[in-house]
């Protein structure tokens, strides 16, 4: 190790800029340690490699977007990677296998976040990352690592997969039991390989074709004579959900028992399941295919990152409030700088999961880490009312977000009276009209899932009022209005007001900063094509991403390299199988 360090300290003497491994190694020393990882890895079996060497190589591996085999490759010839990992000159290194089966052991045992755990909990230690200030959480689609398939070719698929499988797992079964014509033919290359046939009745007979070929299979796979582990096989369960999701059994006439693909309710049909339940690859059973707008349809995931966006101003409020001048100031004129924009939570969801369902889960991870901010600026996507006023109270943040604007006619048309023109008194649950008649009736009821209180104005009142025309277009002649639970409609009427101030627009600016860290994200470590099939790996793609680019924004360019003297980048390995 000295001899590496030697060799770092004389091509990085002078004001050049050491590459991030250098850099890393130099700020944080040993980031991973082997005893985080200790659930997941034996302490009894061959001797392999550190599992907190190996997840320092999976953050570089991010950073300079390396496949498995390049990754490895870098460790054995890079001196950079060896000097941050803490190896010999003439270390070996690891065979490429070694990655796949770390990642494997690390998403197992439910470690997914603990990497991005471990770097916030060093940056806190360095003061870099604090509770409170300015945080803001973006959302982007992840496409993922299966090839998009139709229905018809999604079914024969699955038929292809679990044939595959199964004859992986038992040769012996599959020929004793499936010997059935046309199947060898039929199934001997992936479906998307060939042309389908053009004529729509041979489409239609192929369709058929594959959903009786499907049940058979499923049949004879829990069959009593079958082994009852076959069922098990992951394809055999992917083919058993296509076949209740695309088909239907009846029997015609005659008793014969006919199979059919399923067709759309509005079609006539049986009906399909909804698009958050329906399967979309054999091979990938998490991914789904969702749209975005009129131009961006996609199968895959989501991603949603949040990070810190604090400013110089609010760097010299922290400075005076702190009574710390000098310390985090530019050594120029004292005047405090911004640190960096650090990354400070990662989700990943499947594609149909909209924003707003992870408001509440992004703020528990900010939570857990001991880093819930003061404001947390997200766009409209990610708030309603009720988000708004649960921030507040469970968690003490204030969300910064627009929200929808008032869809009454009259809203929309900027003209008569719409619902802030009339005065609701919540205690004795009246409201009061701009010509100061009260509502007749207050009711209580559910709207889509979510509370409300309809208000009703007599006819008798509105229909001589002499401003009618401004307030309703009723042709019962009476006014109606909608309002939410006083706590959800008082931050609706205080947010919409708020929203068109100028000084509110120029605050909300801040959050259009995320998209520069998402478009980072997807340039230098590339999360907008996922590598990994299951959203368990994908996460956890999604968290060195988070790692890597961390990594990159906060490390000073010029850091002191002269001590030879190297520590161990990492404790003594654990023992756990592994190639080499």
């Amino acid at each position: 190790m000295p001899e590496v360090a030697r060799a770092i300290r004389a091509m990085y003497r002078g004001k050049r800029q050491p590459p991030l491994p250098v850099r890393v190694r130099d700020e944080l020393g040993e980031l991973f340690a082997d005893a985080r990882f200790a659930g997941a890895f034996g302490a009894e079996g061959k001797p392999g490699w550190s599992p907190g060497r190996l997840a320092l190589i999976t953050v570089f591996q991010r950073v300079e977007n390396l496949t498995d085999r390049q990754a490895a490759e870098a460790v054995r010839a890079d001196l950079s990677w060896k000097y941050a990992l803490g190896l010999e000159l003439d270390d070996p290194g690891f065979d490429a296998s070694v990655l796949s089966e770390f990642r494997s052991r690390v998403v197992e045992h439910g470690l997914e976040e603990l990497a991005l755990d471990l770097l916030v909990a060093a940056l806190i230690e360095r003061g870099l990352l604090k509770a409170g200030g300015k945080q803001r959480t973006d959302s982007t689609h992840v496409i993922s690592a299966v090839r998009d398939l139709n229905r018809l070719e999604l079914a024969g698929e699955c038929v292809r997969a679990a044939l595959e499988a199964l004859s992986a797992a038992a040769p012996h079964w599959v020929q004793q039991v499936l010997d059935l014509p046309g199947w060898a033919d039929r199934y001997r290359s992936r479906i998307d390989s060939w042309r389908l046939p053009a004529s729509e009745t041979k489409r239609e007979e192929l369709v058929r074709a594959y959903g009786s070929d499907g049940y058979a299979l499923v049949a004879a796979v829990y069959a009593p004579f079958s082994p009852a582990w076959l069922r098990q096989v992951p394809a055999v369960d992917a083919l058993r959900v296509m076949l209740i999701q695309n088909y239907v059994r009846t029997t015609d006439n005659s008793g014969r028992e006919v199979v059919k693909r399923r067709r759309p309710l509005d079609d006539g049909g049986e009906g399909l399941p909804p698009g958050r339940w329906r399967l979309t690859s054999p091979y990938d059973t998490d991914t789904r295919w969702a749209a975005k707008g009129d131009d961006l349809f996609w199968n895959g995931y989501k991603v949603h990152i949040s990070e810190t966006c604090h400013t110089d101003a609010d760097a010299d409020a922290d400075a005076v409030r702190d009574n710390d001048g000098t310390d985090g100031t530019d050594g120029t004129d004292g005047q405090a700088v911004a640190p960096p924009n650090l990354i400070t939570n990662v989700a990943t969801t499947d594609a149909t999961v909209p924003d707003a369902a992870m408001t509440e889960k992004v703020h528990q991870g900010l939570q857990r880490r001991g880093l819930l901010p003061h404001e947390h600026y997200v766009d409209s996507g990610y708030a309603s009312a009720e988000l708004i006023v649960g921030a507040r109270e469970a968690y003490g943040l204030t969300l910064i977000t627009p929200v929808l604007l008032d869809q009454s006619p009259q809203a929309r048309a900027q003209a008569g009276y719409d619902r802030t023109a009339f005065a609701v008194d919540w205690d004795n649950q009246q409201v009061v009209c701009p010509q100061g008649q009260a509502s007749a009736s207050w009711s209580p009821c559910l709207q889509r899932g979510s509370d409300a209180i309809v208000v009703m104005f007599p006819a008798t009142s509105c229909r001589p009022c002499p401003v009618r025309t401004q307030c309703t277009t009723s042709k019962r002649g009476s006014r109606q209005l909608t309002l939410r639970p006083q706590a959800f409609q008082q931050a609706l009427d205080s947010a919409r007001a708020e929203q068109t101030s100028k000084q509110w627009q120029d605050k909300y600016k801040i959050r259009a900063g995320v998209e520069g860290t998402m478009r980072q994200a997807i340039a230098v470590t590339g999360i907008r094509r996922a590598r990994y099939r299951g959203i368990d790996k994908v996460h956890l793609e999604h968290v060195f991403s988070a790692v890597a680019s961390t990594s990159s924004a906060w490390t000073p360019g010029g850091t002191d390299i002269r001590s030879t003297e190297v520590t161990p980048a990492t404790s003594p390995a654990l023992n756990w199988p592994t190639s080499t």
